[in-house]
C-alpha cells in the first residue's frame, strides 16, 4: 500500500494504516531527532511525541510531501523538548544551560561507532540550529534545498547561505578538534 493511500486511510480513523505510517517512518524521526543533538534518552520520548502529533493534526494535513510535514514537526518537537529541558535544568539546578556537551559518551558510543563519525557528530551539534539543520536535512536525509525551505520556513537563498556558512564553520570546528587531539598525542 503506498503512502497516500495509508495517510487517507489513516485520516478516515483506519489505526492499522495509521500503525503502517509510524512504521514506515519512525526511523527517519529518530535518526533526525539524534541528529539534531537531542539527548539519546530523550530520543524515544521525542518520537513519540513526533507521532502523537501526527495522530492529532492529520486531519490537517493537505498535499503537501508527508515526509517534509514531518521534518517539520520532528524539528518543532526537539525545540519543544529543548525548552522544557532548559526551563527544568534553570528551576533545579539554576546554572547549568547547556546539557549536550558531554552528557551521552557511553550511549553515543553505541550509536556511532566510528571515532571519525563521532567527531564529526559531536562538531555538527556545535554549530548553531540555523547551520546545523540544513545541514543535516542536505547531507544525511539527503533533502533537496526547496524542501529544507520548506521545513525550515525561511527561503531558498537563505538555506543556500546556511548551508555555505554551515559548512565553513564545521570545517573549522573539525581543524579544532584535530588540533586537540594532535595536542593530547602530540
Amino acid at each position: 500500500m503506498i503512502e497516500d493511500d495509508l495517510i487517507k486511510k489513516a485520516k478516515q480513523g483506519n489505526m492499522n494504516a495509521f500503525q503502517q505510517l509510524v512504521e514506515m517512518h519512525y526511523p527517519v524521526v529518530e535518526k533526525f531527532a539524534y541528529q539534531l543533538g537531542n539527548r539519546q534518552d530523550e530520543i524515544e520520548d521525542i518520537t513519540q511525541e513526533v507521532f502523537i502529533r501526527v495522530y492529532r493534526f492529520l486531519d490537517q494535513f493537505t498535499k503537501a510531501k508527508f515526509s517534509t510535514w514531518l521534518y517539520k514537526i520532528t524539528l518543532n518537537v526537539t525545540r519543544d523538548f529543548a525548552r522544557k529541558r532548559q526551563s527544568n535544568l534553570r528551576k533545579v539546578f539554576k546554572i547549568q544551560q547547556d546539557l549536550r556537551n558531554d552528557d551521552y559518551p557511553e550511549t553515543e558510543a553505541e550509536v556511532i561507532r566510528n571515532e571519525e563519525d563521532r567527531m564529526l557528530h559531536l562538531a555538527i551539534q556545535k554549530l548553531d540550529e540555523k547551520y546545523r539543520v540544513p545541514i543535516v536535512l542536505f547531507y544525511f536525509h539527503e533533502k533537496k534545498y526547496e524542501e529544507i525551505a520548506d521545513i525550515m520556513s525561511i527561503s531558498l537563498s537563505t538555506v543556500k547561505t546556511r548551508i555555505l556558512r554551515g559548512k565553513t564553520m564545521l570545517k573549522k570546528v573539525i581543524e579544532e578538534f584535530k588540533k586537540k587531539e594532535g595536542d593530547i598525542y602530540g
